[in-house]
């Protein structure tokens, strides 16, 4: 690598924030999304956009029932792009709100690992199967250690000092 080489290609995040709510929940929600994908995204070394919206229940919903045939709101949805754009993810503010609050969670923290979660889709990431749903895991971990912010993966729901995950078991791809 020359010296003048980036070892992190540029990544360009846009945040649109539908919904102001988000940020009486989370001040500051379109940086922690940009950092939060950029953790996500790091390791891999993708570059390009991707697109963040912070919407509400309802739009959610629309989508959900759009794309996934499924008439509810979800806490995050993940839009593959192509080319330059890797895509788009999109989070619903009462779902987001109410999980946090179920799990104990900060909002902030929950916020960024279910933007992490839907970057990590974007680069093609997934949790069908257990093998992959243990590296996707890591990954958020990882990301999230990158934000100092808690590991949702630990029993006690991250509330405890983050450590890095152990990866000695994990199976080759």
């Amino acid at each position: 690598m020359q010296d003048d080489e980036d070892p992190h290609p540029p990544l360009a995040v846009e945040v649109v924030l539908a919904e102001p709510a988000w940020r009486r929940l989370v001040p500051r929600a379109e940086i922690l999304a940009r950092r939060a994908v950029a953790a996500a995204l790091r390791e891999s070394g993708a570059s390009g956009s991707v697109s963040v919206l912070l919407a509400d229940d309802r739009a959610l919903k629309r989508l959900n029932g759009e794309h996934r045939g499924k008439d509810k709101p979800t806490n995050v949805l993940s839009f593959p792009g192509f080319g330059e754009h890797l895509g788009d993810i999109a989070l619903a503010l009462g779902v987001v709100r109410r999980e946090a609050r179920a799990a104990g969670r900060r909002p902030a923290a929950h916020l960024a690992h279910l933007v992490a979660h839907g970057a990590l889709h974007l680069i093609g990431h997934d949790h069908l199967v257990a093998g992959e749903a243990r590296r996707m895991e890591r990954a958020e971990a990882r990301a999230m250690h990158r934000l100092r912010l808690p590991n949702p993966w630990r029993p006690d729901g991250g509330r405890s000092e983050p450590r890095r995950p152990d990866l000695r078991h994990e199976v080759p791809a």
